[in-house]
C-alpha cells in the first residue's frame, strides 16, 4: 500500500490528533494566562473570591462619656437593640427554615405595628438591592419588650444586633448645655450617633469614636471555613469628657428652678452658680429647658439663652458702676445727694419708685435702695470716657471666651448722653449672663477677673491620658484688690441693711454680697418697654461668704406670674437662697454663726449587717432601701463622696432579691437601683416614677425587665385634675 493510501486511510485519526492538539493549546494558554495575570475577562479571580467567600463584621465603638467633675455620668451609651432584614436569597439552604425575607409583605405589615414607620416606608427597605438592610434612627434604640414581641411574630429574615444608644440618666440637667446626640444615617448607609447641640456638638470630634471591623472568611452554604485568615480592627472608643459641673449643685439648681417655673410660670429664667474663685462653672440651666433622652421641649428654645443671648441687666449692673467710682476715687458713702430725678438734657431719669425719691440722703443709702440718680451722679463725678473705660476693662462689650460656642458679646449702648446715663444702671446695654458672672469674679477675686469655663478635661479612655485639661485663667484687673474689698462691704449691705433691695437673699449662718435688678423689658411693638408690675426680668447676683467669696450664683426670672403681695425679688430668691446655702454645705463651707448641717460622708458597708447599716445611714438623715432578704451588704449604690440628708441610698444585701415599690423615687435612683439588682430598665418619661410592671416585693428572676413611667409634678397635677374632673365622679365637680 502507497504511503498516499495509507494517509487516506488515516485521515480521520490525523484530524482528531489535529482538534485535540489545538484544544490543548487553547487550554494550556488559558491556564498560564490566568496563573501569570490572575484576571478573566478583564476582572480579577482573587478579588472576586475574596467578594464571595470574605466577610466583614462592624465593631462599633462606644461614643465618649459626659461626666462631671466628679465623675459622675451625664450622659453615657447603653445597650439596646437594632432590627435587621435579611435579604440575600442564597443564605437560605433549607427551604423548611428560611435565612431571609421570604414575603416583604407580610414583613412590613407586621412591623408597622412595632416600629414608628409606615408599612409602604418599611416596604421600601425591603425590596433594596442589598442583601442586608437596616430601617434607619426608627430601627434602633428597640427595647427588650418590643424585640421580644418582635421575635414572637416569627419573621424570616428578621434579626436583631445589639445596639448603642445614648442615654441621660439625669433627666433636664444642664441640658442646653449638654446638648444631645441621635442616630444620623450616612451615605454609605451607616447609622452612628452624631451630636446635635451643645456639648455633643461642640466636643463631637473628641466624642465620637472610630468603628473597628472583624474579616473572617467563609463557605458556600455560609459557615465559616477553618484555619481562614481572620484580621481584626480593633474599634475606638470615643474620649471621655469632664465638665466643671457639680452633680450636686446642678441639681440644687435644677429643683430650685423647677419649683419656681411650676409656682410661677415665667417666660424665661436662667441660673448660673460658679467659683468664684476660679471662674469654673459648678452648675447652669435656663428656662424653657427639654428633656435630652425624649427632646420633650426643645421646639420651645433651641439654644443656650446664657451664652448665646443678651439681655439689660438692671440694677445688678450698678455694681461695677459703683466699683468704678470707687476706684476713681469719687465715692464717699458719707456725701449726700437729692434722690427722685436727675435730668439728662430735658430727659429726667427717675427713681424706681416713680421718681418721688427719698429725699436727701448719702450715696451708700442710695445704693443700697437701688437710685438710680444716685448711680447718675456718681458717672457725672467720674466722666462719661473714665467709666467706659471701666466697663470694657469688666469684660463688657466682647466674648469671655468661654468654651462653647456661638456666644454673644453683648452691645455697650453709649453713644448720647442719655445712653451714657441708662447704661449706669444697666439699661440699653446689653450683657451676657456669663459676662456678669465674669465680671463679678474680680469684685470676688480682690479685682483679678477670671474668665468662666466649663470644659475640666478630655480623656483618652484606652490610656488614662489627658490629651485636654482646662485651667483657670486671668482676664484682667479692672480694679485694685482694696476697691474690690469696699464693693463686697458695700453689696453686703444691701443684704443687711434696713432699708436694702436684697433683704430677701440672707442666708441664715452666712454673710451675702449681692445687688439686686429689675430690669425693663423691650416691647418690640412700640419700641419702648413693656409695662406691668410683671412685665420685668427680676433678677440677683451675690457671693458668699461675703469676706472671702467661695461660689457665685446669678438668677434672672423673666415675667413672672405673682401674687398681689410677692414681688420680684422674692421669687428669685426661691431659686437663689437654696441653691446658694445648699452649696455651701454640700462644700462643707463653714457658716459664719451657729452650725450648718454637715453632708452624710458615704462609706463602704460591704460585709457588714445591712441591718445595722441601714440604720447608721438612717440616723444621718438619709432615705435607705435594702434589696435583699440576706444579713449582709454585699454593694450599694453609692459607694464613695457624700450626700445631703434627705437623699436616697439603696444597700444590696445577700439572699433572695425583691423588687422595691419605686413610687416616687427619681430617674437617678431608679437607675442606680436597677444596676444594683441586676435588673434591666426601659424608662418612659421624665421627673419621679408613678408606675412599674414589675409588682414591689416580687422576686427579682433576672429575666423580666423592669420598666418604670415617669411625671413631672406638673404632669401629675394635670393628670389628677383631669381625673377628678372626670364624668364619672358623682357631681363633676373640681375639688380642692
Amino acid at each position: 500500500m502507497s504511503r498516499y493510501e495509507k494517509l487516506k486511510q488515516n485521515w480521520g485519526a490525523y484530524l482528531l490528533f489535529l482538534v485535540f492538539g489545538a484544544l490543548f493549546f487553547v487550554l494550556m494558554t488559558r491556564f498560564l494566562t490566568l496563573q501569570i495575570t490572575g484576571e478573566a475577562e478583564g476582572r480579577d479571580l482573587a478579588a472576586q473570591a475574596q467578594a464571595q467567600y470574605a466577610r466583614e463584621q462592624i465593631l462599633e465603638a462606644e461614643r465618649g462619656r459626659i461626666l462631671d467633675r466628679n465623675g459622675e455620668v451625664i450622659a453615657e451609651d447603653t445597650q439596646t437593640y437594632k432590627i435587621v432584614a435579611v435579604l440575600d436569597e442564597e443564605l437560605t439552604t433549607n427551604e423548611k427554615n428560611p435565612r431571609h425575607v421570604q414575603d416583604p409583605e407580610k414583613t412590613a405589615r407586621v412591623l408597622s405595628q412595632y416600629l414608628n414607620m409606615e408599612q409602604s416606608e418599611i416596604l421600601e427597605f425591603l425590596r433594596l438591592d442589598r442583601k442586608q438592610v437596616e430601617f434607619g434612627p426608627e430601627g434602633k434604640d428597640i427595647p427588650l419588650e418590643v424585640k421580644q414581641q418582635i421575635e414572637s411574630e416569627n419573621l424570616p429574615g428578621i434579626i436583631f444586633l445589639q445596639d448603642l444608644k445614648r442615654f441621660y440618666p439625669n433627666g433636664i440637667f444642664s441640658s442646653h448645655l449638654i446638648g444631645f446626640a441621635q442616630p444620623e444615617t450616612t451615605e454609605d448607609g451607616i447609622v452612628k450617633t452624631t451630636g446635635q447641640m451643645g456639648i455633643e456638638r461642640n466636643l463631637n470630634d473628641y466624642l465620637e469614636g472610630k468603628n473597628g471591623s472583624l474579616k473572617f472568611e467563609i463557605d458556600g452554604r455560609g459557615y465559616l471555613l477553618p484555619d481562614s485568615d481572620e484580621a481584626i480592627k480593633k474599634a475606638q472608643n470615643g474620649h471621655d469628657v469632664y465638665l466643671t459641673l457639680d452633680k450636686k449643685i446642678q441639681t440644687f439648681l435644677e429643683d430650685a428652678m423647677t419649683t419656681v417655673e411650676q409656682q410661677h410660670a415665667p417666660s424665661n429664667m436662667f441660673g448660673i452658680v460658679a467659683d468664684a474663685k476660679t471662674g469654673e462653672i459648678l452648675a447652669m440651666s435656663q428656662r424653657p429647658t427639654f428633656n435630652p433622652d425624649t427632646r420633650e421641649g426643645l421646639s420651645d428654645n433651641w439654644y443656650n439663652q446664657i451664652v448665646e443671648s443678651t439681655y439689660e441687666p438692671g440694677s445688678t449692673f450698678k455694681t461695677f458702676t459703683l466699683a468704678a467710682a470707687i476706684e476713681e476715687g469719687v465715692f464717699n458713702p458719707n456725701e449726700t445727694y437729692p434722690s427722685g430725678t436727675y435730668d439728662v438734657n430735658g430727659v429726667p431719669i427717675r427713681d424706681h419708685n416713680g421718681g418721688q425719691g427719698w429725699g436727701t440722703i448719702s450715696f451708700l443709702e442710695g445704693f443700697e435702695r437701688s437710685s438710680n440718680t444716685a448711680v447718675a451722679y456718681l458717672l457725672e463725678k467720674m466722666g462719661p470716657e473714665a467709666f467706659r473705660k471701666h466697663i470694657e476693662n469688666f469684660g463688657f462689650g466682647k466674648e469671655t471666651g468661654i468654651d462653647l460656642p456661638n456666644e454673644a458679646p453683648g452691645n455697650i449702648l453709649y453713644n448720647y448722653p442719655i445712653e451714657k446715663v441708662t447704661t449706669s444702671y444697666g439699661q440699653g446695654t446689653t450683657v451676657t449672663p456669663l459676662q456678669m458672672i465674669q465680671a463679678e469674679t474680680a469684685i470676688a477675686g480682690d479685682g483679678t477677673m477670671k474668665r468662666p469655663y466649663v470644659l475640666d478635661k478630655v480623656v483618652n479612655p484606652e490610656t488614662g491620658e489627658a490629651v485636654y485639661e482646662g485651667k483657670p485663667e486671668e482676664t484682667g484687673k479692672p480694679v485694685s484688690a482694696e476697691t474690690a474689698e469696699k464693693v463686697r462691704g458695700y453689696l453686703q449691705s444691701t443684704v443687711t441693711s434696713e432699708t436694702g433691695t436684697g433683704q430677701p437673699f440672707a442666708l441664715p449662718g452666712y454673710d451675702v454680697a449681692g445687688k439686686s435688678g429689675t430690669a425693663q423689658i423691650p416691647d418690640p411693638s412700640n419700641g419702648g418697654y413693656m409695662t406691668g408690675r410683671e412685665n420685668y426680668m427680676f433678677s440677683f447676683i451675690g457671693m458668699a461668704p461675703a469676706d472671702d467669696p467661695e461660689l457665685i450664683v446669678y438668677v434672672g426670672v423673666q415675667q413672672p406670674t405673682m401674687a398681689n403681695t410677692e414681688t420680684g425679688s422674692m421669687i428669685v430668691s426661691k431659686v437663689w437662697n437654696p441653691v446658694m446655702l445648699n452649696s455651701l454645705k454640700y462644700m462643707n463651707i463653714q457658716p459664719a454663726e451657729g452650725e450648718a448641717a454637715d453632708p452624710v460622708e458615704i462609706k463602704d458597708y460591704t460585709g457588714q449587717p445591712a441591718d445595722r447599716a441601714q440604720d447608721e445611714l438612717e440616723q444621718q438623715g438619709l432615705r435607705v432601701t435594702v434589696i435583699g432578704n440576706g444579713s449582709t451588704v454585699e454593694n450599694q449604690s453609692v459607694k464613695t463622696g457624700q450626700l445631703m440628708a434627705g437623699e436616697r441610698i439603696t444597700l444590696l444585701a445577700d439572699g433572695e432579691l425583691t423588687v422595691p415599690d419605686f413610687t416616687g423615687w427619681s430617674v437617678r435612683d431608679v437607675v442606680e437601683a436597677a444596676s444594683l439588682a441586676g435588673l434591666k430598665l426601659d424608662m418612659t418619661g421624665s421627673g419621679y416614677a408613678v408606675q412599674q410592671n414589675l409588682t414591689p416585693g416580687a422576686v427579682i428572676n433576672g429575666q423580666e425587665p423592669l420598666s418604670v413611667q415617669f411625671e413631672t409634678p406638673s404632669e401629675a397635677r394635670t393628670r389628677t385634675q383631669q381625673q377628678t374632673e372626670s364624668p364619672d365622679s358623682e357631681t363633676g365637680d373640681v375639688q380642692d
